[in-house]
């Protein structure tokens, strides 16, 4: 059962982590940490129309904190806010309760289905979407609304 955990994929997402590092200048940003493992992700967002413009995260976390957080950074350019917490929450539904994996672009959160059978590990392998959704919604709440009631980034025409 544990090589289903560190399957030869997860520890191969785990070790080649997409959009490390910080931004320059984030629109938001959120940090969450584990209480029962210490692990870490820190992530940036820059927002645009409601959608993740430009990412980036630092995770220091076990393997399948990590897998998760690479998959989020394969795919997060583009994605909605929305998306975000979709996948959030479809992710912690398969974790807690064994329901089907997110579909879209984080279908390869499937993969980590085998998770569902370590609860002190849900936390870690939750960590990256849970920043990131709340990095989100920070953006959000932060953005100037134009006249067309839409918001936009400051100076954005």
């Amino acid at each position: 059962m544990i090589d289903d955990l560190y399957s030869a994929r997860i520890l191969k997402l785990a070790a080649n982590m997409p959009r490390a590092g910080r931004l320059p200048k984030p629109d938001a940003s959120s940090e969450k940490v584990s209480k029962l493992c210490g692990s870490r992700v820190l992530v940036d967002v820059r927002l645009e129309g409601g959608r993740i413009a430009d990412y980036a995260q630092e995770v220091k976390a076990c393997a399948l904190g990590q897998a998760a957080a690479a998959i989020l950074g394969e795919h997060a350019i583009g994605a909605s806010v929305e998306e975000i917490e979709s996948a959030r929450d479809a992710l912690r539904a398969m974790l807690k309760t064994g329901a089907p994996a997110p579909e879209g672009r984080f279908a390869d959160l499937a993969m980590l289905a085998p998770v569902k059978d370590y609860p002190p590990r849900h936390a870690s392998t939750m960590l990256a979407f849970e920043a990131t959704a709340e990095a989100c919604r920070i953006a959000l709440a932060h953005a100037p609304v134009t006249a067309t009631g839409r918001t936009s980034r400051a100076g954005a025409a």
